[in-house]
């Protein structure tokens, strides 16, 4: 059960700026993106720089202290570290409840990226203590990303039924919501022919079963609630949050129970404390307008539904279908395009996206009376935002 001092957090803080960038840079700098994007996520707020006092960067890419020399900002918070991927949610947790205790009054979290840049084999987080950060076995030629995601399904399918094809209407419904993004990246029509034609990553994924890499920046401000509300645009309340889930039974880009490396074999449901953020936040899964998750493989969606009890296990396989995950649905997902048809950039697009479907400013893909927002994935990080 959420505590009384994480209920006080409740929309004490909210998003009031974002901008995202993303595309094919080859001129400029990570650098150079990243102090774009902090300039576009101030005049989305209405804010000044000098009004930020907080920083928070990923530790590769735009690096902190070149950041501030760049801006001119002065910080009494800075932080830099891997906020990427399944850390993208803790760092923007991290960042409410620095603003809420008082030891800044408005945080930029701030990327720029140049494309791949990083999840190459010779990239140093690739062989992070001998194996690597997402799944991969680099030791023993298992060098891409895709081999946990890969694996994980592989294991899904021979528990609940699942055959080549099933992951199909992620990747479809995805790319539908991208046509509606003209900020995507992949906009082309998408059959099912299209996808069952496209080449093997790693059985049983397809090219369009895997996120693209490209350039891209982005920016998000966290401030109090009294001074969104004094923004250029309507507050994103950050309601309630939990962080990512870890240890022997939750292997990247797995559900609990699946078998994967060092787990055990169960069939997964989640409990009250996996459901902490519900509780923090004061709402019921049932209140939740449409869901959010990190997907840099069509995979994550099936465990995404799965971890936070939208789908009972095996059940996602089903769920996908006949349009319950596109916009008009049941429970919308990845409304952008989503990683894997809007871009990649490490994740904050996906809160960029949060942001503009609260704010009721998504155009053509905006979900209809859209209040409440869930960010939820795999290894049990989420986060929920309201109007």
């Amino acid at each position: 059960m959420a505590t009384e001092v994480a209920r006080a957090l409740r929309d004490k803080t909210a998003i009031s700026g974002v901008s995202m960038m993303m595309g094919d840079y080859p001129d400029r700098t990570a650098l150079s993106l990243a102090v774009e994007a902090f300039q576009l996520a101030l005049d989305d707020a209405g804010m000044s720089h000098h009004e930020i006092d907080g920083l928070m960067c990923l530790s590769y890419g735009s690096d902190y202290d070149r950041f501030l020399e760049a801006t001119g900002v002065e910080t009494r918070y800075a932080f830099q570290g891997w906020t990427h991927g399944r850390f993208v949610q803790p760092t923007l947790h991290q960042a409410a409840m620095v603003v809420a205790s008082g030891m800044a009054n408005a945080v930029a979290i701030v990327h720029g990226k140049k494309h791949k840049s990083y999840g190459q084999p010779m990239d140093h987080e690739m062989w992070r203590q001998g194996l690597g950060p997402h799944g991969e076995s680099p030791a023993y030629g298992g060098f891409g990303p895709a081999l946990a995601p890969a694996l994980a399904v592989q294991r899904y399918f021979h528990m609940y039924g699942g055959k080549d094809g099933d992951l199909a209407p992620i990747a479809m419904t995805l790319r539908k919501h991208a046509q509606l993004n003209p900020n995507a990246m992949r906009r082309q029509d998408m059959s099912l022919d299209d996808y069952m034609n496209s080449r093997w990553i790693m059985e049983p994924l397809r090219l369009f079963d895997c996120c693209q890499n490209n350039d891209g920046a982005a920016c998000i401000i966290v401030t109090t609630a009294e001074r969104a509300r004094d923004c250029k645009k309507p507050p994103v309340y950050i309601s309630g949050f939990q962080g990512v889930h870890a240890g022997r039974q939750r292997h990247n880009f797995t559900l609990p129970g699946l078998g994967v490396a060092q787990q055990d074999v169960f069939e997964f449901t989640p409990s009250k404390e996996d459901m902490y953020v519900y509780d923090m936040a004061g709402v019921d899964r049932k209140d939740v307008d449409m869901l959010m998750t990190y997907d840099a493989f069509t995979p994550t969606i099936f465990f995404a539904l799965e971890r936070f009890g939208f789908c009972k296990p095996g059940e996602a396989l089903h769920y996908v279908r006949d349009g319950r995950i596109g916009l008009g649905g049941e429970l919308p997902m990845n409304t952008s395009g989503g990683l894997l048809s809007e871009g990649h950039v490490s994740g904050w697009n996906l809160f960029a996206e949060c942001a503009h479907q609260i704010r009721h400013e998504a155009g053509a893909r905006q979900v209809k009376d859209c209040e409440i927002v869930q960010y939820g994935s795999f290894l049990g990080e989420s986060i929920i935002f309201r109007r």
